[in-house]
C-alpha cells in the first residue's frame, strides 16, 4: 500500500499529459505536411506548458526525469523539422524547455542534451554564425531562449558539464557561443525585457559557475558588453532598470572574478617576485576554456578594468537614486572585496563613492560604507583627504560652468567630502585655508556669471511707505529678507546648496577662523570680491552662532577663548556695516548689494542683543530708513524688513513707535546734515515719513530743522526738484501742524474757530417789525434835532488829539492858550479811548504756541515760490496754503496780514497755463474765503472788474464746448447766457429786465395771464409804495443743463470740466463767506444758473444771500414746483403756468 501511495499522483499527471502528448507525437512524426499541423500542434504545445506549469505550481514534487523524458520525445521530432513549422510553435517549444529543465530533469539532465540544447537555443535567438538568418525572431521568442539558456545553465552547471574529458570540447563550443549570444542580448538589443532576462541569464553564468580560471575567460567580453550601456551616449537612452541590473551584474563579475580572497595567490607573487612578467600567459588554443592566472594577467586586467571603470562611473551623475545606490554599492563592493587586485582603481572608487555618499546608508549597521572601509584601510584616508583637496581647489572652474546642476552637484560633494573628513577626524590646516579661498572666489564667479532677476517687486515710495501696513501694522509677521546674490529664480536651487555648504562646513571654530580671515580681505578689496567676502563673513558668523546656541542654554561658554573670538569677529563685522550703512550716497554707481547684507548684519545684531540693541539706534537708525527712499527696490524692500526687525528685536509695538520713541535721534541727525547741506532726496523723504508717524506732537521741536530748511531754500533756490522735495516737508509739517488741538494759548475771548459763513435772515415776525418802525421812527427824529441845532464852524487849524510823543510840546501849548482847556480835555478824552482800543487789540494779540509761529512762517514763505517753474511745486504750495488758513484763521491780528501778503501771488495762479495748479487755485482761494470771510470783499470784487469775472465765463464756456464737442472738437455756438436770462439779483426789476424779454404790447390795462407781479421803484422817489403790474413774457432760452446735454468723450471727466468743477466750488465759497455787491451776486447768479439744480451747495449759498433771484432763475429753467396764486383783496396776481419753461 506503501508503495502504490506516492505513485498515484504522479500516475494522474501521467494520464493528463498523455491526451496531449500522444497526439503531439503523431502530429510531429507522421504529418508530412508541417505548416498544415502547424495550428494543431500549437494548440497542443500551449495546453502542454499550462499543465506543466501548473504542476509545478501545485506540486513540484510529481515531477521528475521520467516524465520530462516523455514530454520531450514529441518535442525531438519538433525540434528536428523546426525550419518547416512557424516561428510561434519554436516559440512555444522553448517555453516548454525552461520549466521541463527546471522542475523535471533539474541536475540530472544529460550533458549531451544540455550542450544539444545551448546549441539550439543559441542558434535560435542569434542564428547560425557566418551564416545570413532565415528569418526574423521576435522578441517573445528572444525572452523566452534566455530564460530556457539559464535554466540550464543554473540546473546543470558547466562546471559539471566540462568535467568529462570526452565532451569539453563541445562544451566549449556550446557554452561559448551561448555566452556571446547572451551578451549581444546585453549590449546590442534596446528592448527592455530582452536586456533584462539576458542579464538573468548572464548572473546565472556567473552564479552557477565555481571555476575562477573558466571565468577569467569570459572576464574581457563580458565587461566589455556591459560597459556599453552604462556609457554615455547610451546611459542616457538606457532605461534606469537596466542600468541598475548592469551594475549589480558587474558588481557580481568582477568580485566573482577579482575578489582578494581568490588572487591570494597571485598577489603574493607579485609582491615575492624581483621583475613583473611580460605578460599575461593565455593559450591560444580556442578549446582551452581555462586561462592561466598569472601576476602579469592581473596586472593587464585591472588597467582594462580601470578603463572600463572610469567610462561606468560616470553614472554618478545620474537622476535616478536606484542608479546611484547601485554605482554606490559597486564602488564600496570593489573598494573591500578588490581592495588589493583592483589597487589601481582606488582612487576614481574612492571618489565616486565620496559622492554617492548616503547618510541613511552611513547610519545603517547591515551594509557597509566608505566611512567603515576607511577606518578598515587607513590608507583610503589618504585617498580621501586627495580627493577632497581636488574638489575644493577646482570649485571656482566649476562655478563658471553654465549649467546649474554641474555647480549644485560640485557643491554637494564638498559638503559630504568635508562631512566625511570632520567624521574620520581629519583635520588638515591646508584644506582649512584652501576651503575659505575657494568659497570666496567661487562666490566672485556665481556673483559675476549670475543675471539679474527679472522679477520686479513692487515696492512703493517713501511717501507710500510711510502710510503701509507693511511697515506700521502692529504685531506683523516678518516677511524674510530677499536674496542679495543669485536672486533669480534658477538660481534657487544653487543658492541653497551654497548656504548649506557654509553651514555644515567644519565646526564652530573654523568658521570663526575662517570668517575673520574674510574680514582680513574685506577692507583692502573692492567691487565683487569685496562684496563675495563680506556675505560669506557674515554667513559664517551665522553659522556659528546658530551653533553655539543650544549650548548657551545649558552653558555658560563667553569666557572660553573661541567665544571671545567669536564675539570679537562679529563686533568687527558690525563697526563695518555701520560705516557702510552711514556712508550711504544715493548715487546708481554704488553695488546695492553692499548695503544690503549691512542691513542684514544691523538686523541680525538687534536680534542678538534684543533690548540692548537700543543704545545703538543712535548711530543705525536714521540710515536705516534712509534707505526707504532708496532707487533700487531691492534696497527698500531691505530696509522695510530692516526696520520690522529691529522695531520687533528692540520690543516695540511696530515701526512706528520705534521711530517715535527715537525721533530725538533722527531729528538730531537730519538737523546736522541740513547744517552742513549734506541733503539728498531721502533724507527729506526720512524727515516726511518721520513726521507723518510721530504726528503734532513733534512739530514744537522741529525749530532747528525747519530753520534749516529755510536756509537751503535761500541756498538752493534754483534747483526746483530739490526745492519741491524741501517743500514737501513743510507741507507735512503744515498738514500735521494744523492736527494740534493748541495752536494758541487757551483764552476764552478768542473763538478757536472762525465762522464768516452767510445765513439766510430769519423771520422779524410782529413784534420785530413794529421794533423795526420805531427804529425808524427814532431816527427821524434824532435826524431833525440834530439838523436844527446844527451850528456852521471853522474848519479845524490843529490835527485832533495831541502829538504822540511829544508831552513837552503839548505842555507848552496849554500854557499858552489856556482857554482851549475845553478842546484838550476833548483831546484827551480821545486820546484814551484811542488807548483802550489800543489795549483791546493788544489783548487779543495771545501769545503763540511754536506751532502756530511755524505755521505762520510758513505760509510767508510760500509767496516766493508759488511764481516757480514747477507746476507740481506750485500745486503743492497752493495746497499747502489750503491746508494751513483754517488753522491759523482765529488770530486775525497775525492772519489777515498773511492774507493781504500771499493774496497777489494766489489770485494770479487762476490763470496758470496747467489746468491742475489752477484747480488748486481755486481751492486755496475758497480756503482763505472761510477763513478771512468779509476781509476778501473789496479784493475780490476789485479782481471781478479787472477780468476775473471773465475767467469764470472763460471757463464755464471751456467746459461746455467739451462737454458738447468732447474736449472743444465740436461745431455750433456755445450757449453763454445774456441779457436774456439774467438772474433776478437784488436790483429787482433791473436784474430782471436783463433775465426777461419783455413781450411787446403786453402791458395793458388788465392783468395777462402770462404777467408776474413786480415791485416798482418808482415808490422810492414819490414816496408812495405802490405795486405795478407788469405783463412780462416766461420764455426762457436755458440751454439743458449737463445732465442732459451729450456728452463728449470723457464728459465731466475733461481737464476744462473738472477746471469749471474747481470754480464753481470757489464761487462758492465766496458767496457763501465774503460779502459780494449786488452786481457781482447777479453775475455770479448768471454763471451758474445752469448748475442750480444738481449743486445743492451753491443754491443754497445763493439762497442765504437772496433766495427770490435763486427761485427767478430756477423758475426760468423750468427747474420748480407748481403753486396757486395767492389772493389778496385788491391786487390780482399773475398765475404760474406750468411747464413754463
Amino acid at each position: 500500500m506503501s508503495s502504490t501511495q506516492p505513485s498515484n499522483p504522479r500516475a494522474a499527471f501521467l494520464q493528463k499529459l498523455k491526451p496531449v502528448c500522444v497526439p503531439l507525437s503523431k502530429l510531429a512524426i507522421r504529418s508530412t505536411d508541417k505548416a498544415a499541423s502547424a495550428k494543431e500542434v500549437l494548440g497542443l504545445l500551449d495546453t502542454l506548458v499550462g499543465i506543466w506549469t501548473a504542476q509545478a505550481s501545485s506540486d513540484a514534487s510529481v515531477l521528475d526525469d521520467k516524465l520530462a523524458d516523455y514530454v520531450f520525445f514529441p518535442i525531438t521530432y519538433l525540434l528536428r523539422s523546426q525550419d518547416q513549422y512557424p516561428v510561434r510553435v519554436i516559440e512555444a517549444t522553448i517555453r516548454l524547455l525552461g520549466p521541463l529543465v527546471q522542475y523535471g530533469w533539474k541536475a540530472t539532465m544529460p550533458q549531451k542534451l544540455a550542450q544539444q540544447l545551448l546549441f539550439f537555443l543559441s542558434f535560435a535567438i542569434g542564428g547560425i554564425p557566418d551564416q545570413p538568418k532565415k528569418r526574423e525572431v521576435p522578441e517573445e521568442t528572444i525572452i523566452e531562449g534566455y530564460r530556457a539558456i539559464a535554466a540550464i545553465i543554473t540546473a546543470t552547471g558547466p562546471s559539471t558539464l566540462i568535467s568529462s574529458s570526452s565532451t569539453e570540447g563541445q562544451t566549449i563550443s556550446a557554452l561559448s557561443h551561448s555566452i556571446s549570444v547572451v551578451l549581444d542580448g546585453i549590449s546590442a538589443s534596446f528592448t527592455l525585457l530582452i536586456q533584462l532576462e539576458a542579464l538573468q541569464c548572464l548572473r546565472a553564468v556567473f552564479t552557477s559557475i565555481s571555476d575562477n580560471a573558466i571565468l577569467a575567460k569570459f572576464l574581457p567580453g563580458t565587461v566589455s558588453a556591459l560597459t556599453k550601456p552604462l556609457s554615455s551616449p547610451l546611459q542616457q537612452k538606457t532605461q534606469a532598470r537596466v542600468l541598475v541590473s548592469c551594475l549589480e551584474v558587474l558588481n557580481l563579475v568582477l568580485v566573482r572574478v577579482l575578489a582578494d580572497i581568490k588572487m591570494r595567490a597571485i598577489i603574493n607573487k607579485t609582491d615575492n617576485a624581483t621583475k613583473p612578467e611580460a605578460g599575461p600567459q593565455v593559450e591560444m588554443d580556442d578549446t582551452k576554456l581555462r586561462v592561466e592566472l598569472t601576476p602579469a594577467w592581473l596586472k593587464a586586467t585591472a588597467a582594462q578594468i580601470k578603463i572600463a571603470l572610469s567610462s561606468v562611473l560616470k553614472l554618478r551623475t545620474h537622476e535616478s537614486e536606484n542608479v546611484q545606490s547601485a554605482l554606490d554599492r559597486l564602488c564600496v563592493s570593489l573598494l573591500d572585496e578588490c581592495h588589493l587586485s583592483l589597487a589601481d582603481c582606488e582612487s576614481v572608487l574612492v571618489e565616486s563613492a565620496m559622492m554617492l555618499e548616503d547618510e541613511e546608508r552611513q547610519s545603517s549597521t547591515i551594509q557597509t560604507s566608505l566611512r567603515d572601509l576607511a577606518n578598515i584601510y587607513p590608507k583610503l584616508g589618504d585617498s580621501i583627504k586627495s580627493t577632497l583637496y581636488n574638489w575644493i581647489t577646482g570649485l571656482p572652474r566649476l562655478m563658471q560652468s553654465g549649467e546649474e546642476r554641474v555647480k549644485q552637484l560640485a557643491i554637494r560633494n564638498i559638503l559630504r567630502g568635508t562631512k566625511l573628513a570632520a567624521a574620520l577626524n581629519m583635520d588638515s590646516s591646508t584644506l582649512n585655508d584652501s576651503l575659505g579661498n575657494s568659497l570666496r572666489d567661487s562666490i566672485v564667479e556665481l556673483i559675476k556669471n549670475s543675471k539679474p532677476s527679472k522679477i520686479t517687486v513692487n515696492i512703493g515710495a517713501i511717501g507710500d511707505i510711510s502710510g503701509n501696513t507693511d511697515l506700521v501694522g502692529l504685531h506683523m509677521a516678518i516677511e524674510p529678507y530677499r536674496p542679495v546674490i543669485l536672486d533669480s529664480e534658477g538660481q534657487k536651487t544653487t543658492r541653497e546648496e551654497i548656504s548649506t555648504l557654509i553651514t555644515n562646513v567644519g565646526s564652530s571654530t573654523q568658521q570663526a577662523e575662517l570668517a575673520a580671515a574674510m574680514l582680513g580681505y574685506l577692507r583692502d578689496s573692492d567691487g565683487v570680491d569685496q562684496i563675495a567676502s563680506y556675505w560669506l563673513a557674515f554667513e559664517l558668523l551665522k553659522s556659528t552662532f546658530a551653533q553655539s546656541s543650544d549650548l548657551d542654554e545649558l552653558f555658560d561658554l563667553s569666557s572660553l577663548e573661541e567665544s571671545k573670538s567669536q564675539q570679537q569677529a562679529f563686533q568687527e563685522l558690525y563697526d563695518f556695516s555701520a560705516s557702510v550703512l552711514s556712508s550711504h550716497s544715493d548715487s546708481l554707481d554704488n553695488d546695492w548689494r553692499l548695503e544690503a547684507i549691512a542691513l542684514e548684519v544691523t538686523a541680525f545684531a538687534a536680534s542678538r542683543l534684543k533690548a540692548d540693541f537700543r543704545p545703538e539706534l543712535i548711530d543705525v537708525l536714521y540710515p536705516v530708513t534712509t534707505f526707504l527712499g532708496s532707487q533700487i527696490p531691492q534696497l527698500r524692500g531691505h530696509a522695510i524688513t530692516t526696520l520690522n526687525k529691529l522695531a520687533s528685536a528692540c520690543g516695540y509695538e511696530s515701526v512706528s513707535a520705534l521711530i517715535v520713541d527715537n525721533a530725538d535721534y533722527m531729528v538730531n541727525s537730519i538737523s546736522l546734515r541740513l547744517n552742513t547741506f549734506d541733503i539728498s532726496p531721502a533724507s527729506t523723504k526720512v524727515l516726511t515719513m518721520m513726521i507723518r508717524l510721530t504726528g503734532p506732537k513733534l512739530i514744537p521741536f522741529l525749530d532747528d530743522v525747519v530753520a534749516a530748511t529755510f536756509a537751503a531754500l535761500d541756498n538752493y533756490h534754483g534747483y526746483p526738484v530739490f526745492v519741491e522735495s524741501l517743500f514737501s516737508v513743510l507741507s507735512e509739517v503744515v498738514t500735521q501742524g494744523v492736527k494740534s488741538d493748541m495752536l494758541l494759548l487757551e483764552d476764552s475771548s478768542v473763538p478757536k474757530a472762525v465762522d464768516h459763513k452767510k445765513r439766510k435772515p430769519g423771520s422779524l415776525g410782529i413784534k420785530g417789525i413794529l421794533a423795526t418802525l420805531e427804529q425808524r421812527a427814532e431816527r427821524a427824529e434824532r435826524s431833525a434835532n440834530e439838523a436844527k441845532q446844527d451850528v456852521t464852524q471853522s474848519h479845524p487849524t490843529k490835527p485832533w488829539g495831541p502829538e504822540k510823543g511829544n508831552e513837552a510840546k503839548s505842555l507848552l501849548d496849554n500854557l499858552l492858550n489856556p482857554g482851549d482847556d475845553d478842546d484838550d480835555d476833548d483831546d484827551k478824552g480821545v486820546e484814551e479811548k484811542q488807548t483802550e482800543e489800543e489795549q483791546a487789540v493788544d489783548k487779543l494779540d495771545l501769545p503763540k504756541t511754536p506751532t502756530y509761529s511755524l505755521l505762520s512762517r510758513v505760509l510767508t514763505l510760500t509767496q516766493h515760490y508759488l511764481t516757480s517753474p514747477t507746476p507740481t511745486l506750485r500745486k503743492l504750495l497752493l495746497d499747502l496754503v489750503s491746508t494751513v488758513s483754517p488753522a491759523l484763521a482765529p488770530d486775525e491780528n497775525a492772519f489777515l496780514p498773511l492774507v493781504n501778503t500771499i493774496w497777489p501771488v494766489a489770485i494770479t495762479r487762476l490763470h496758470d497755463p496747467e489746468p491742475f495748479v489752477a484747480m488748486a487755485a481755486c481751492r486755496a482761494l475758497a480756503a482763505l474765503s472761510a477763513a478771512a470771510g468779509d476781509f476778501l470783499s473789496s479784493r475780490f470784487k476789485t479782481e471781478w472788474g479787472n477780468g476775473l469775472g471773465k475767467w469764470f465765463a472763460k471757463a464755464r464756456a471751456e467746459a461746455w464746448k467739451a462737454r458738447r464737442g468732447g474736449g472743444g472738437g465740436g461745431g455750433g455756438t456755445t450757449p453763454v447766457r445774456g441779457s436774456g436770462t439774467t438772474g433776478f439779483g437784488r436790483n429787482g426789476a433791473s436784474a430782471a429786465s436783463r433775465m426777461l424779454g419783455l413781450r411787446p404790447g403786453a402791458s395793458g390795462d388788465s392783468a395777462s395771464s402770462a404777467g408776474i407781479l413786480i415791485p416798482s421803484r418808482v415808490a422810492a422817489q414819490t414816496g408812495e409804495g405802490t405795486l405795478t403790474q407788469t405783463s412780462l413774457s416766461l420764455s426762457p432760452a436755458s440751454p439743458p443743463s449737463s445732465s442732459s446735454s451729450s456728452l463728449g468723450a470723457l464728459g465731466r471727466f475733461t481737464q476744462a470740466a473738472q477746471v469749471w468743477e474747481a470754480a464753481v466750488g470757489l464761487l462758492c465759497a465766496i458767496v457763501t463767506y465774503v460779502r459780494v455787491d449786488d452786481d457781482m451776486f447777479d453775475e455770479i447768479l448768471d454763471l451758474v444758473s445752469d448748475v442750480l439744480a444738481e449743486n445743492d451747495a451753491i443754491r443754497e449759498a445763493l439762497e442765504a444771500v437772496n433766495a427770490d433771484a435763486v427761485w427767478l432763475a430756477l423758475y426760468g429753467q423750468g427747474r420748480v414746483e407748481w403753486m396757486a396764486a395767492p389772493v389778496v383783496e385788491g391786487v390780482v396776481f399773475a398765475r404760474m403756468e406750468v411747464g413754463a419753461a
